[in-house]
């Protein structure tokens, strides 16, 4: 059953689809703040920052998901 104070709806393994329009937004911010980082730091030029930049954009993700999802299975 659907929660809807949830975000992400909770999979067998791992979340799923965003539940409400406030996951599709925290996937959208990832996806630009994702998509601005190479032109920002360009992985060429700089791939020690790049990969850190990139790996805490990541972690946030994983965080919001964590806080406002369902719990996992």
């Amino acid at each position: 059953m659907r929660n809807e104070r949830y975000w992400f709806e909770a999979k067998q393994h791992g979340w799923g689809w965003p539940l409400r329009w406030q996951g599709w937004l925290a996937y959208g911010i990832t996806f630009a703040s994702l998509a601005a980082l190479f032109f920002v730091v360009p992985p060429t030029r700089a791939p020690g920052p790049f990969m850190g930049a990139t790996g805490g954009i990541i972690l946030l993700l994983l965080v919001v998901c964590w806080l406002k999802g369902e719990p996992l299975r």
